[in-house]
């Protein structure tokens, strides 16, 4: 625990708690539970919040090993970055997907549709 909150990654740590408990705190205020830009705000906040809970889970794990001559700082190698990127690639690419064979539809038109084909049949 001395690690996480005074080592070299505390801020990432101090981050994660301002992300993850803090900033969910402001849904107590009925303004803020009903406003939808910071509503989107929040999600993206606890969003980047639950990646640093990953990072600061594997780093410091990785960091601080049994023995103490494996100890050091993490630094991503171009492996580390491409699975990064390739993930993101691929969760862009799926939601293309998803929007290009699953289209939106829309529940007014749907309601005329059924309007519409209700009367046809009476």
């Amino acid at each position: 625990m001395q690690q996480r909150l005074h080592g070299p990654y505390a801020p990432f740590y101090y981050a994660l708690i301002l992300c993850n408990i803090l900033t969910p705190q402001l849904l107590w205020f009925y303004k803020m539970r009903h406003n939808v830009a910071v509503l989107f705000i929040m999600s993206i906040v606890v969003n980047i919040g639950m990646w640093l809970e990953r990072f600061v889970i594997v780093v410091i794990s990785l960091t601080r090993d049994f023995m103490p001559s494996a100890w050091g700082r993490y630094s991503p190698t171009v492996w580390d970055w491409a699975t990064f990127i390739g993930t993101m690639g691929l969760f862009v690419m799926l939601i293309f997907l998803f929007v290009r064979v699953l289209p939106a539809i829309s529940i007014a038109e749907m309601r005329e549709l059924v309007a519409e084909t209700s009367e046809e049949e009476k």
